[in-house]
């Protein structure tokens, strides 16, 4: 697999998703469309379904009805294939404690079908404040370093759909400041959606999806 090409186009479209566990309806007939370009916001109570929402736009989970289309340059996108198109930030995401920075980035790298490209993944770790701590151990990192991580596995391979759950959770002001400049960076090329009742990430949004109403 190689890295997207940052001209192609892209549109991602939830048609009427509706996610029920048992008895409990999480929410129902959502519709969205986003393209290239364009951030939308998830917002919610706690509870809401925000992650859940996200886990079901990566296929992780699918929903009980409703449809999901994504397309690069007005073709679709087949649903094997997508994961290839998607990276990923989420607070159940779990790397490996045995494994350094750059070894974690090189597994995934591997993974994904990507070319193992060394002096990316020190410049990416470096913009995201990890100079220095390339090989030290993910389980030794502190709670907001190993958030800055999981921003560097989810960028590697500038995927043209970013999905963030809490981004900045753990983050100090240098962090944020880091995960600010990717973000805004992912719009010029790419697909965001951001899950979050934070103003602040709330206010990258070009559109807002509200599972509270």
């Amino acid at each position: 697999m190689t890295q997207k090409n940052s001209e192609n186009r892209y549109h991602l479209k939830l048609a009427n998703i509706s996610k029920r566990f048992g008895r409990t309806l999480l929410f129902k007939k959502l519709s969205l469309e986003v393209s290239s370009g364009e951030i939308a916001a998830v917002v919610g109570w706690n509870g809401s379904g925000k992650s859940t929402l996200l886990r079901i736009i990566a296929g992780l989970i699918r929903p009980t009805r409703g449809e999901i289309e994504y397309h690069e340059n007005g073709n679709q996108i087949n649903a094997d294939e997508r994961r290839n198109y998607i990276g990923m930030v989420a607070p159940a995401l779990a790397l490996y404690d045995e494994l350094s920075a750059i070894e974690n980035l090189e597994f995934l790298a591997q993974v994904r079908g990507l070319k193992i490209i060394r002096e990316r993944y020190y410049s990416l770790l470096e913009q995201l404040g990890l100079k220095g701590w390339e090989n030290a151990n993910y389980g030794i990192y502190s709670s907001g370093m190993k958030q800055r991580l999981k921003i560097a596995q989810a960028v590697l391979h500038n995927p043209p759909l970013l999905l963030l759950d809490e981004p900045f959770n753990n983050l100090d002001t240098k962090g944020i400041d880091a995960v600010d400049k990717i973000i805004h960076e992912q719009k010029k090329r790419a697909i965001t959606i951001i899950a979050s009742n934070e103003q602040r990430e709330i206010d990258y949004a070009d559109r807002i999806i509200n599972l509270s109403e």
